[in-house]
């Protein structure tokens, strides 16, 4: 039987909400169905021509419908795949219009539909062959990405630090005030400074021990991009000081991203971003493009300040969306920020937005003030750029240049995975004084396999065979990629063009026999691949082959699929239908035992699951592979009789 591989968390991650920076009420006021350019699905199923990209489809079934599945007559069969088959279109549907979410919850009520059902699957040819079909289409949306490259693998984003802020609330520290209140009438600033309680409050946090640590982090990545913020603030015509709203709300850090999806060092929300020129697809967020959001934010805000007048009035603005302030104005006749916030008529967060931000600003431009004049602040970041046409793994890329993909990461951060996009111009950042090197070694890579291939470095006593089993390739293929005899020595430190065919970079071979049905593991904190594959007993390279992992970290990852080891006995025969991922399986054994699924709860231990099951630990042991440790929202298959 198939096996069914379908992620939720890489792309959750990419469905990003509605308006510039995060409030609730803009946002639930008007927020437009959430959308991805995906991958192009290629499926045998017909797909309905040109379907509303505006709003996601549901072909969820009735009450009525799941009350009386024979309404078609005496066989149920027929009416329950004519179901299935319309939430499996639908499906496809929102995925062909970027609605990823909404073709993932498609998919999962079509496999609910089938495996709930009044007829077994297994027990009528119809349902099989319908259950198959279903399993080749689904797969072929994590199948089609892969082909892309990394297609699932989002890059890393970073907690925004305006949320912490946002919840934290301090006192007024009156010999604190006192000194800031003299400060500010020393202080040149192209903003207005006004120290109010709230700007006191923020100061407070700020030079606390917890605050602390996030303005000096802020303060140190700031040396990386201050010079080509201040240009393109100057370029635009806006204050040089709104460099501190970027300080405020992301930390400098182009991955930030906030709860509520905002994202970038000048946190946009995806609809206003798009407004402002940024682009967003399946490979790549301009939001994360440090000069561009810039060069965006400056514009934004500039229309903002000619629309209410007032800088405070502009950023509160671009916190919630124009139109929550121009209400509040309205509603109260005061065109001033700290009117409408004594009456407060703005969201919670806009109130601390603009106190923050005073805040901050008062303290970086006053260093000896408050003990931050010796910070070593980032150096900006020299690179070259080079213009490119073609898919290109940024793995490929570092092995080009003799830099880490880490590396390539950061000078593109704009990026969401390691491959570049398809059919689209990029412009590529590499390492100062690497574009005629990197130019020189792509060339020798076919074009269409830049996604794939790869460049290895020799190492003492390297030989043709060796590094065809760790690539998992021939010698034979190696030898012809390079024009090397077959049985030639490798030279120490030269590079060899490594051939790999798509798709098998991941590839493992697995030496154990684990069960068809996927358990679902909900990761926690601090897990890792070893982890999970020591609690589960076994290999770490299987976990990554099920999950399409390449190292340890699973930072990111909502859900990791483990397929249980297995060593069934002739007279104890297990037939297994493969379910939806959403771990709903029918594991059924065909002797007289049965199966269940028990998922661990916080204080449980082996010996009261098994008082539970009326089962022993050692069978527990036995049955989900001799693991030692529990953790709560471990899966178990408990064996039991009937």
């Amino acid at each position: 039987m198939k096996k069914l591989y379908w992620e939720i968390a890489p792309i959750v991650a990419l469905l990003l909400g509605a308006t510039a920076c995060p409030n609730g009420k803009e946002q639930a006021k008007a927020t437009p169905p959430r959308q991805a350019n995906a991958p192009s699905l290629t499926v045998t199923t017909k797909i309905p021509a040109s379907p509303d990209p505006a709003k996601p489809k549901s072909s969820a079934p009735t009450e009525a419908s799941r009350s009386n599945p024979t309404s078609a007559g005496s066989d149920p069969v027929p009416d329950l795949v004519a179901r299935v088959e319309k939430e499996y279109e639908a499906g496809q549907d929102n995925y062909k219009a970027g609605h990823l979410d909404a073709a993932k919850q498609n998919f999962d009520r079509a496999f609910d539909l089938l495996l709930s059902g009044p007829v077994d699957v297994r027990a009528d040819e119809r349902l099989q062959k319908e259950f198959d079909h279903l399993l080749d289409g689904v797969n072929g949306l994590e199948l089609q990405a892969l082909q892309e490259g990394d297609g699932f693998t989002e890059q890393k984003s970073e907690p925004a630090p305006i949320d912490e802020a946002n919840e934290v609330t301090f006192p007024v520290d009156p010999n604190i005030k006192a000194k800031a209140e003299a400060e500010v009438k020393e202080t040149h600033s192209d903003l207005p400074l006004m120290m109010t309680d709230q700007v006191a409050g923020y100061i407070n946090y700020f030079s606390s021990t917890r605050g602390r640590a996030t303005l000096e982090h802020a303060l140190v990545r700031s040396g990386r991009y201050h010079d080509m913020i201040q240009r393109v603030l100057k370029q635009e015509g806006v204050p040089q000081d709104l460099i501190f709203l970027a300080q405020a709300e992301s930390g400098f850090h182009p991955l930030a991203l906030s709860r509520a999806g905002a994202r970038g060092m000048w946190q946009f929300m995806a609809s206003r971003a798009k407004g402002y020129g940024l682009e967003r697809n399946w490979w790549i967020d301009e939001r994360q493009d440090p000069e561009k959001s810039t060069r965006a934010a400056a514009r934004h805000l500039k229309d903002l300040y000619n629309q209410f007048g007032d800088w405070y009035l502009a950023m509160a603005a671009y916190n919630s969306g124009p139109g929550t302030v121009q209400a509040a104005v309205k509603r109260t006749g005061y065109a001033d920020f700290w009117q409408l916030y004594q009456r407060n008529v703005l969201p919670k967060e806009t109130r601390n937005y603009v106190p923050i931000i005073v805040a901050v600003t008062i303290m970086a431009k006053n260093p000896e003030q408050y003990g931050l004049e010796n910070l070593a602040l980032e150096k900006p970041v020299a690179y070259d750029s080079v213009k490119i046409n073609y898919p290109v793994d940024l793995r490929l890329v570092a092995e080009c240049v003799d830099a880490s993909a880490a590396d390539l990461q950061d000078l593109n951060p704009s990026l969401l995975r390691l491959t570049t996009p398809k059919d689209k111009e990029f412009e590529l950042h590499l390492p100062a004084g690497s574009k005629d090197r990197y130019q020189s070694a792509i060339a020798a890579i076919p074009p269409e396999m830049r996604v794939w291939w790869r460049f290895h470095k020799v190492a003492a006593g390297d030989t043709l065979a060796s590094v065809s089993r760790t690539y998992r390739t021939t010698s034979v293929a190696i030898a012809q990629a390079n024009n090397l005899e077959a049985d030639a020595d490798l030279e120490p430190d030269s590079k060899l063009i490594i051939p790999i065919a798509p798709g098998k970079h991941i590839a493992v071979e697995s030496t154990g026999t684990y069960s068809k049905v996927a358990t679902r593991y909900k990761v926690r904190k601090g897990d890792t691949v070893e982890r999970v594959a020591d609690n589960f007993g076994v290999p770490a390279a299987m976990i990554r082959k099920w999950n399409h992992l390449k190292g340890n970290s699973v930072q990111g990852r909502r859900v990791l699929y483990v397929r249980l080891p297995v060593q069934p006995s002739a007279a104890d025969p297990i037939e297994r239908v493969v379910t939806k991922s959403k771990a709903k399986s029918s594991l059924q054994p065909a002797s007289q035992k049965s199966l269940a699924r028990h998922k661990v709860q916080q204080g449980e231990t082996l010996t009261s699951i098994a008082s539970t099951h009326h089962t022993t630990v050692a069978a527990i042991k036995r049955d989900n592979g001799n693991l030692a440790v529990l953790r709560p929202g471990m899966i178990l298959v408990i064996r039991g009789v009937r």
